[in-house]
């Protein structure tokens, strides 16, 4: 029995809340995690799987950028999906079918020339597709299970997971390429994935529905700014969205300079999960398996620092400052941390590079509140299109840094270059957050 329906609403005042929603963003953190390493297995796969179909460097660059072509187009309508049918639903169909074109690019060594190039690009470009919605639904998920004053936390924490994905399988998938080949990778969290899907359907639940939520925190997450009805069956959303809400959004300053800052921080995502490994053995003659074990190192850095900047924000929010202060601050603060990985440029120590894109990525992850933005700013009756929208917007850098990347070292047989493009990138985060955002409110539709 749900204890919601079992105790009375006098009696919420005084009951020992239960601590539900701490249980649904620990789920949200473990997909978030397999989600991510899906999007990273091609990274570490990528010198053995390159050099077994003969890809280039500009191939690899057009493989990596795959995943974001149909990442980016499919948000729209993602988003539109997550409004119109809820998040639980429309998350699980998500998990079976990315893992699914993950599981199905282990099979892409039978081919060869043009159309094993054909296939794997296809494949990320599925993948891309199948994981459009995840974003947009953590965010719906956060919004509807945390008050504003836990929200920092709880999106940073979700979306830490991207580092967690490395800590964890960065590792474990340089072993299984050393030991088994690359196309054990694409094996292993294909089947994880699968598994995963009946995590989900046994775990996640909107906040009025969940078996073991009781009133007082019901009622503490309503009281506390929490978007509890936001799954509800109401007449405004037969329809779903339209894109006359699209227009609303994109007329509004500052959401666009929200989307624009999210375009800049998630260009040092990128350059992490594809690049990344690739520079550590072609510019830092790393062995593969070396290679996924020091990628592990920034990756735990970018953890504490995501943790920590959703932590700072919220402690800054309780005790007084505005909610601009409160999100802006970490922000800004670590796009200029994230800057000293230029420092790599100017050294051939092996050590200095994993001290500085350590530091680099503690500062991306200190900074990386956009989420927390955007559920701070999403109209309560849109808030899986804004969502949609701002990922759209973000991961436009999915395209842009793989290529942009990959013709760079190509054209100059050099990282140096790769390494201030992605640092501009977090120059002009900071600028929108001091100059264009202003103040950070919600958004209300006309």
């Amino acid at each position: 029995m749900n204890p919601l329906h079992a105790l009375p609403a006098s009696a919420s005042a005084t009951a020992r809340r239960t601590r539900v929603r701490w249980l649904v963003l620990a789920v949200l953190f473990a997909v978030t995690t397999i989600n991510y390493a899906d999007r990273a297995a091609i990274a570490i796969a990528g010198p053995s799987l390159a050099r077994a179909l003969h890809l280039s460097h500009v191939q690899m660059g057009f493989i990596f950028s795959a995943f974001g072509w149909s990442y980016v187009i499919a948000q729209l309508p993602g988003g539109w999906l997550l409004d119109r049918f809820g998040s639980r639903i429309v998350y699980a169909f998500s998990i079976f079918f990315w893992s699914l074109f993950t599981l199905l690019q282990g099979g892409i060594g039978f081919f060869g020339g043009a159309a094993a190039f054909a296939l794997l690009f296809g494949l990320r470009f599925l993948v891309g597709a199948a994981e459009a919605p995840s974003f947009p639904a953590n965010s719906r998920i956060v919004s509807a299970w945390f008050p504003a004053a836990e929200r920092g936390t709880a999106s940073a924490i979700f979306n830490a997971a991207q580092y967690a994905a490395t800590v964890v399988f960065a590792p474990l998938m340089g072993w299984l390429v050393h030991a088994f080949g690359w196309q054990s990778v694409f094996a292993v969290m294909g089947v994880l994935g699968f598994a995963f899907v009946l995590v989900w359907n046994r775990m996640m639940y909107d906040p009025k529905a969940h078996p073991t939520i009781n009133r007082a925190e019901l009622d503490y997450l309503a009281e506390g700014g929490a978007l509890v009805n936001i799954d509800q069956p109401t007449g405004a959303r037969a329809d779903g969205p339209s894109m006359r809400h699209v227009k609303a959004l994109l007329r509004n300053r500052m959401l666009v300079g929200v989307y624009v800052a999210q375009y800049c921080i998630n260009a040092l995502t990128y350059f992490f999960i594809t690049w990344f490994p690739v520079y550590l053995v072609q510019a830092r003659g790393m062995s593969i398996l070396n290679a996924g074990l020091v990628a592990s190192i920034p990756a735990v850095c970018g953890f504490l620092g995501g943790i920590l900047g959703g932590v700072v924000s919220d402690a800054l929010l309780k005790q007084g400052r505005s909610l601009s202060v409160a999100r802006k601050v970490p922000i800004v603060i670590g796009m200029l941390l994230s800057m000293s990985m230029i420092v790599c440029n100017y050294t051939d120590s092996h050590v200095l590079v994993v001290l500085f894109m350590a530091l680099s990525f503690f500062g991306k992850g200190l900074g990386a509140l956009g989420w927390a933005v955007n559920a701070d700013t999403a109209p309560r009756q849109i808030a899986g299109l804004s969502g949609a929208l701002l990922n759209t917007c973000g991961n436009l850098s999915s395209i842009t840094t793989p290529i942009a990347i990959g013709y760079i070292v190509d054209r100059s047989g050099s990282f140096n270059g790769a390494l201030v493009y992605v640092v501009a990138h977090a120059l002009v985060a900071v600028i929108c957050y001091l100059f264009v955002v202003g103040e950070i409110r919600r958004v209300e539709l006309q």
